[in-house]
This record gives C-alpha cells, structure tokens and sequence, in this order.
C-alpha cells in the first residue's frame, strides 16, 4: 500500500492499558481517563474513517519495560489486515527494550516499531534493528521535556539527554522517522509546540511525526508547515473535538508536496 510522496500523515492513537484505550496527561498515570474497553472496534473505526496508519502504545510497557499487551495488540493488527488486505499500518510503541521483544513485535504485525529508552545512551539496539528490518520499520521516539529526550514511561527522574544528540544518533544509525512529543503538551489539547518542531524539522535529515496538543485540522496545518511529514492525533479524536475523516480530507486537500521529507 504505496503513499503518494504529498502526502501528510494523519496517525490515530490507541493507547492501552489493561486492555483499554486510555489517554493521559503529560504522560502521567495518575491523569488516566478511559475511553474505550475495545480497541480492536477503535482501530476499525479509524480504518474506516480512512486512516493509513495508526499509533498504537503499551503504555505500561513504556514505563516499566514489561509488555502486557500483546494480545490486544494483535487483534488490532487484525483488523489492519482486513483478513488478509492490508488497510492500514501499525505502528506500535512502548516497552520495546531489546532485540527479541523488536523481533517479535515486527514477526507479529508491527509495521513499523518505535524505540524509545532502548535509543538513549547507546545505540546498538537501534542500529542492529535497523540492520535487521531496514529503515522504514524503525522510528525513534523523541519525547521532550525540558529540553531532553527522555525515557522510562516519562515517570519523574526518568533518564534523558539533549535532545539534539538523541537526533543525531538516529539520523546515524539509519532510522526511517523520528517521532516528536512535547511532553509538557501531550493530553493537553493547549496546541502543538511549534518552534521545538520546527528547530527538530531543519536539523532533521529523516522524517519528523509531530505529537503533543494537537487539537483541530488548523493545528494540522501548521505542524506541516512547520516541515512535519505526519502528526499523531489522540485525545481530539476521542473528545470529538477533531473529526478524523475530516481532517484526511482537509489535509489531502491542502496538501503540498512534502518531497523526502515524507512519511515512508
């Protein structure tokens, strides 16, 4: 399923939790607010609201570093499949750590895998996964406080570095897509953070995927002019504050070519 190089990604998020779609605050679990008890019926719900990729985080997972939603994850990578049609893509997150948990997560239906704290410090996981699946099943998470990428959950004291080294070191290793969250604004609905993406766009020589307080088609817009190739969207679509068919629509629209800055 082969995407013009206009285009400008649109990616749902499903983010679980005991088997639920849940959202939080700035990463907090205390700021936990359930949406749904099936996220298989989220997923094809985006799928025929015409999404093309989702974005699906083991919350859990990405704090403690122990998957526990495995199952739920494939039975959303089931409904990306259609029975056998690829629809949609997955690209999946949280708690992926080490080069077996990458491996199983890829051998299961993952699209494209997201590494977070596994990229801090060191990048031999990075570089070996994308030896192994090539650049496109490989993002980076970026996720930003205070000027750090940091990981572990985003739980206070969690480990970080500049974020500035943490791009360099995915642009390094061959990464396909470096995925941005201003953490400050993640749940929020307050609006991107403009300048953080637009500074990670120009230093960027891979794809940026913008995250945090998007909350309408206007934000859209301007994370893209920004030079984003994509943007994850969650609580908007779950608040019914953003209409996701009608976002694609408006961002397919106004599209504007994007060239290698785009989406793989």
């Amino acid at each position: 399923m082969e995407e013009p190089a206009s285009t400008f990604t649109i990616l749902p998020a499903i983010d679980l939790r005991r088997g639920r779609v849940v959202r939080l605050e700035q990463g907090r679990f205390d700021r936990e607010q359930a949406f749904s008890d099936d996220p298989a019926a989220v997923a094809a719900a985006f799928r025929a609201a015409g999404a093309t990729w989702i974005h699906v985080v083991d919350l859990d997972g990405a704090r403690t570093g122990v998957r526990g939603e495995t199952d739920t994850i494939a039975a959303i990578v089931a409904v990306a499949t259609g029975g056998g049609e690829r629809l949609l893509r997955v690209q999946v997150a949280g708690g992926l750590r080490d080069e077996t948990t990458i491996d199983a997560s890829i051998r299961a239906g993952a699209d494209r895998v997201v590494i977070g704290t596994a990229a801090l410090g060191d990048d031999h996981t990075l570089r070996a996964t994308v030896e192994r699946h090539g650049a496109d099943r490989v993002g980076v998470a970026l996720d930003i406080r205070n000027g750090e990428a940091v990981g572990d959950g985003w739980v206070p004291g969690a480990r970080g570095e500049p974020w500035p080294v943490v791009l360099r070191r995915i642009v390094d290793a061959g990464a396909g897509t470096a995925i941005v969250t201003a953490i400050e604004r993640d749940g929020l609905l307050g609006g991107p953070d403009l300048d953080l993406l637009a500074q990670i766009a120009e230093q960027s020589s891979v794809p940026v995927i913008a995250s945090g307080g998007i909350r309408s088609i206007a934000d859209l817009e301007t994370v893209r002019a920004a030079g984003c190739a994509g943007a994850i969207v969650g609580r908007a679509l779950y608040d019914g504050r953003l209409d996701l068919g009608g976002a694609i629509e408006a961002l397919s629209r106004s599209g504007r070519p994007l060239g290698p800055a785009s989406v793989p």
